[in-house]
């Protein structure tokens, strides 16, 4: 079948004089999860995972992708016609390179312009141009892909009420405008799907974990116009969109609407984000300003009541994960009973669905055992998952989305046996970053990168680090992953603000063996007033916002300062105080004996 699309996809190559074809993992509006319709990696090569890219030539194809899909890649490419590329290896070459050293100038490549980001066009296009290659924006996909292609959801849209998001969208609507003026733009074209969700205060079912709806905006003076399948607006949606002044069109009317806009329009848009297609409708007489979208800084300080909302959905999040790790240390193994790591992945769902305002997880859990702990996003099927067993060391990655707000926590568990010296110290190394960065103090300006190190300091000194972020940006009630705040190596030029959210999650992870991470969010929050420093000048500091113990019997207590250890029985006083009210006596009971003081 794969290699039959193959061929369908050369023949249609040929017949627009193109010599390569590249199908991005992605969709129109860059999203982290996408829904089946723009799976066209999957149809074209079988492979599944959630990176990668496909090149096809008239002779050869391969796919990209990272060390994490390795061996998911050999299996569902077996038989293809479709060879790896091991992008994360260093002698692999990319894309560009690989088209540069194998093309002849003059030679043209295809892409789909909806796939790319206007940057990401950009820096392709200027790449191949310096060996004389040309880009051409053309969907090969569609007309291929139609008889058995998925359709776009159409569940209908609904209100995200203010009680949840703190502020009116005729609010939300007129600080971006203001955000425009400054940059002296008067309309702004808008794809990214979590930009559209906050700025409307509207939500969908959609995209797995991520509640938004499929759509685009055009934003302009006096007028603002979502895109959006007819389907998805029934009689409340209408209501509701008409009442704050919102008009509606079809999602495909976009590019008409942009190709009609005045030749003295100033459009502002997002390179980073907004997809190519876009960018070529739009006139060519327009000013084009490309800068970083202001609906998502604005979207990243989250005001109280938003704040307060994410509080209310730890505890709930605590109480789940409290009956669960119960449920996994007293009942799980009872009688000899086995476990997968997919039961478990089940049965924190159902705890967790137990919850008011529970409406899906954020992502997928991360039930990894023992060898699998180390793969950092690892995931277990029905079919691919390994038995657990009361023994060695499970890493639980996992998080709900609730009406009041999004959680994502890791917590590594140890599961039975004699503990290992060497998982004793890579769990404690890694406490004690993970609390480093929760305490840390830091003048207005500051930005992630600038703290990255204070979480990963102490394994430094062991000879040991890791590749990924120490911390990304959390959405209310959106994605689990934002921006533009972060706190990791690569520079990032936002400086943290009070309101924003973000995870504190360094790791160790030992290949075959097992992989240690603690996870918990935490907001940026002016440190408490004091005499020496005025309102104008604090120190910023992190309120610790997820509420669910530590494994105390993995700590190498020796290794502890007096001020860790402080902080830790502060912790975890706080969390009985809070959460055991909320639970069952048995529940209490357990909980207060894990957080007994250290």
């Amino acid at each position: 079948m794969i290699k039959e699309r193959i061929a369908a996809l050369r023949s249609l190559m040929q017949e627009h004089g193109l010599q390569a074809y590249i199908i991005r993992g992605t969709d129109p509006h860059t999203s982290e999860y996408m829904c089946d319709h723009w799976k066209e990696i999957t149809w074209i090569s079988d492979f599944k995972g959630e990176t990668g890219t496909v090149l096809v030539t008239l002779d050869e194809a391969f796919l990209w992708t990272d060390s994490r899909y390795y061996l998911q890649a050999e299996k569902e490419l077996a038989g293809t016609g479709v060879s790896l590329m091991r992008e994360s290896d260093i002698d692999t070459p990319t894309i560009p390179e690989w088209l540069c050293a194998n093309m002849q100038a003059g030679w043209v490549t295809g892409v789909n312009p909806e796939m790319f980001t206007v940057q990401g066009y950009r820096m392709l296009a200027d790449e191949l141009a310096e060996a004389g290659i040309t880009m051409k924006s053309i969907d090969l996909i569609k007309p291929l892909w139609q008889t058995d292609r998925p359709p776009v959801p159409q569940v209908p849209l609904y209100e995200y009420e203010v009680r949840y998001a703190g502020e009116t969208v005729e609010s939300k609507l007129q600080r971006v405008r203001e955000e425009l003026r400054k940059k002296k733009a008067d309309t702004m074209v808008i794809s990214a799907l979590d930009e559209i969700a906050w700025l409307l205060n509207i939500r969908g079912l959609d995209v797995d974990f991520n509640p938004v709806v499929i759509s685009y905006l055009l934003l302009e003076k006096d007028r603002c116009t979502l895109f959006v399948a007819p389907e998805k607006v029934n009689s409340k949606a209408q209501e509701y969109l008409t009442k704050h002044h919102i008009s509606v069109a079809d999602y495909n009317d976009i590019f008409k609407s942009i190709g009609a806009l005045p030749p003295s329009a100033a459009i502002l848009y997002d390179g980073s984000r907004l997809n190519q297609a876009l960018y070529e409708a739009m006139p060519g007489k327009c000013r084009k300003t490309d800068s970083q979208s202001p609906v998502m800084l604005l979207k990243s300080i989250k005001n109280e009541v938003e704040l307060e909302g994410e509080r209310i959905a730890m505890r709930k999040d605590a109480v789940a994960l409290t009956r669960f790790l119960r449920w996994l240390e007293e009942d799980a193994f009872r009688g000899g009973r086995t476990q997968t790591e997919y039961d478990l992945m089940l049965k924190l769902h159902e705890y967790r669905a137990m919850g008011e305002n529970f409406v899906t997880e954020s992502f997928g859990t991360i039930a990894g055992y023992r060898g699998n702990g180390a793969i950092v996003h690892y995931e277990a099927t029905p079919h691919d998952c390994a038995v657990v067993r009361p023994e060695g060391m499970l890493l639980l990655d996992s998080g709900g989305q609730y009406l009041d707000g999004t959680t994502d926590i890791t917590r590594t568990v140890w599961l039975g046996g004699d503990i290992p010296q060497q998982a004793k110290l890579d769990y404690t190394y890694v406490l004690k970053g993970h609390i480093c960065l929760a305490m840390a103090r830091f003048p207005r300006g500051t930005r992630g990168n600038q703290l990255d190190a204070l979480a990963k300091q102490y394994m430094w000194q062991a000879g040991i680090t890791y590749g990924h972020g120490t911390g990304h940006g959390v959405g209310h009630f959106l994605g689990c992953h934002e921006g533009p705040q972060n706190v990791r190596t690569d520079m990032n030029p936002t400086q943290l603000q009070p309101g924003q959210i973000c995870s504190d999650e360094p790791g160790i992870y030992r290949t075959g063996m097992w992989g240690v991470r603690i996870e918990n969010l935490v907001a940026v929050t002016p440190t408490p007033q004091t005499e020496a420093h005025t309102t104008d000048d604090r120190f910023l500091c992190w309120e610790t916002l997820t509420l669910c113990y530590y494994d105390t019997g993995l700590i190498e207590m020796s290794l502890l300062t007096d001020t860790e250890r402080q902080w830790l029985n502060n912790y975890h006083r706080r969390v009985a105080d809070e959460i055991c009210p909320l639970l069952g006596k048995e529940d209490a009971e357990w909980l207060r004996n894990k957080c007994k003081p250290v």
